[in-house]
């Protein structure tokens, strides 16, 4: 079975960080998106896939090639203009060679077992199934309401909460028979969730629901992408990875999950606490403090500096005495000057010169 990944999208949500890069390639762990998400299909027997991108297409193909180092084919397909979730894949029809095949959003991380789904769908044969996971707040999303059998009974778009019936909503991911592709017209900007789906229930046809209630998160804002790497290293229970060549002062506290990358150096008397990523070639300053913080390649933190449950873009320089706070995220090559403090929340776009004397400031 072929699979088409949607990553088309300008990340907006995911602003400052996917200014100049993909949301398809920002930094898990270290290691690209779509290098987690492509060793998830390969894992449940998924080896040929079609990347329908239409933002930035070019640091995508260069970081991942041709697949091959994932045990995988890619073929790549950028659209001439935005075309929808529905209409990205009729775009990918000829190389679909008429079978079933799977769609996955591209900003989703998730455990849900395709090879279950597969299996369902072959035996239940529906024109479409469709993966569920339950969320907190279903009034933000598109709810998914079924029947006893699994059937998909309708489609609610961000319900009120006194109209919510059911905490399961689409997954973004969805194995569909072919001819369904039929009635989308080439070239036009169409919606999966929208159009496609809610048509097909109107002409009677059978679409089956997938609940599942394995780990799922839409990695698509700074708050979701910090926790979808605080919760893969969470996994590393209190370890502390270092990768190659890299110097770390003996006075140095570190407290894991922690992963630090390649050739990063690491000065006396900084404290690390997990979970913390540091991207390849960071330097850290006498005295710093990284919490729950993930630092992108080639940043510099100098001395004294705070940066707690934040994201920093890659080589960006934190000067002394500063503090990073909760929830701000710093764009690629942004400099904050020495003694400033960034607000919770802040968003500082790529390229900025920072400097605030004071709290608030």
């Amino acid at each position: 079975m072929k699979a088409v990944i949607l990553v088309g999208g300008e990340g907006t949500r995911l602003q400052p960080l996917t200014c100049n890069t993909p949301k398809a390639i920002v930094p898990i762990l270290n290691r690209p998106f779509l290098e987690h998400l492509l060793l998830y299909l390969k894992k449940h027997g998924i080896d040929d896939v079609i990347l329908a991108m239409g933002y930035l297409p070019a640091p995508i193909h260069q970081c991942l090639g041709d697949g091959r180092q994932y045990g995988v084919k890619l073929t790549f397909l950028v659209e001439d203009k935005p075309l929808g979730t529905a209409g990205a894949v009729k775009n990918a029809e000829p190389y679909l060679d008429g079978q079933t095949f799977l769609v996955f959003n591209g900003d989703v991380l998730t455990e849900i077992d395709l090879t279950g789904m597969i299996e369902k769908h072959k035996a239940m044969k529906p024109r479409v199934s469709i993966a569920l996971t339950p969320v907190e707040n279903p009034t933000i999303y598109g709810v998914v309401e079924t029947e006893a059998d699994g059937r998909v009974r309708r489609f609610v778009e961000k319900p009120a909460w006194d109209k919510v019936t059911t905490n399961m909503i689409n997954a973004g991911i969805y194995i569909i028979e072919p001819e369904v592709l039929h009635d989308i017209p080439p070239a036009t900007r169409v919606m999966f969730e929208h159009h496609v789906f809610p048509k097909l229930l109107e002409s009677g046809e059978f679409m089956l629901a997938y609940p599942s209630h394995a780990y799922w998160i839409d990695i698509g804002t700074p708050e979701k992408y910090l926790k979808a790497n605080h919760d893969l290293l969470s996994r590393l229970g209190k370890d502390v990875r270092v990768e190659r060549d890299c110097r770390i002062h003996s006075s140095a506290q570190i407290h894991g999950p922690v992963l630090i990358g390649n050739s990063c150096e690491i000065a006396a008397d900084t404290r690390i606490i997990g979970p913390a990523v540091l991207g390849p070639h960071c330097q850290v300053g006498q005295g710093v403090i990284i919490e729950r913080a993930v630092v992108w390649a080639s940043s510099q933190v100098a001395e004294r500096s705070v940066l707690r449950d934040c994201v920093v873009g890659a080589a960006t320089c934190v000067e002394r005495d500063c503090q990073i706070l909760e929830n701000c995220v710093l764009g690629d090559r942004v400099t904050v000057e020495n003694g400033s403090t960034l607000t919770p929340g802040a968003r500082i776009m790529p390229g900025s010169r920072v400097k605030l004397d004071k709290p608030g400031g």
